[in-house]
């Protein structure tokens, strides 16, 4: 095989990769590509789901594919829906992998959120192992993503978590959802979405309420 032949063969055989790479591209998602374009696949979850959770707070934000929020825009438990089945359960996480930063994270995950139980899209019927906490990066931390997570479970389970008050900050980190996931087969996220956050003037008062 002559040498012209063998180099128009390797640049026909790149050029497929690429066209078969923006096909499988477009036909991902706006969460799922967010999810892939800043790693929350693979540092939180294997697979990203193909549909958005909607999550609104009563400081007027909405959380959109990595959007920049602060910690004082998202110091209130929000407001959470999803396509949801009115007869189904569904598991809901909030984590953030970037503890105590994305450079190091050493805590990953320290989780902020974990409802199970909920009928539906109906946040307040399930049961809250971990209570809400609010984003509360450390100083010089840069940019840490919250990630929204919700799994459809097979049925009504049984959770043998310790519950866990907003009021501390013990037991949230070395938290995997993936693991969690895997515990109670819950198998790929259904939905999800995620912003980004770093530190400002509310988190030395959120740190008090966590008794720091």
């Amino acid at each position: 095989m002559g040498r012209m032949l063998r180099f128009a063969i390797v640049l026909l055989l790149a050029d497929s990769t690429m066209v078969n790479f923006r096909v499988l591209a477009r036909g991902m998602s706006s969460i799922a590509r967010a999810f892939e374009a800043n790693a929350v696949v693979p540092d939180v979850v294997g697979k990203a789901p193909e549909a958005a959770v909607t999550v609104k707070f009563t400081s007027g934000v909405e959380v959109k594919s990595g959007n920049v929020l602060t910690p004082t825009q998202v110091k209130d438990v929000p407001s959470v829906s999803w396509d949801a089945q009115p007869d189904v359960f569904y598991t809901l996480a909030m984590t953030d992998p970037d503890a105590p930063s994305r450079k190091e994270p050493t805590f990953r995950e320290w989780h902020h959120w974990l409802v199970g139980n909920i009928a539906g899209n109906d946040v307040a019927s399930g049961d809250t192992l971990s209570a809400y906490i609010g984003s509360g990066p450390p100083p010089g931390t840069g940019l840490h993503r919250y990630v929204y997570l919700v799994y459809r479970q097979p049925s009504k389970l049984q959770f043998d978590e310790e519950r866990l008050p907003n009021n501390s900050g013990d037991k949230r980190g070395g938290f995997s959802i993936s693991k969690f996931a895997k515990k109670y087969n819950l198998g790929d996220p259904i939905a999800g979405n995620f912003y980004q956050a770093e530190y400002d003037d509310y988190v030395p008062i959120l740190y008090k309420q966590l008794g720091g």
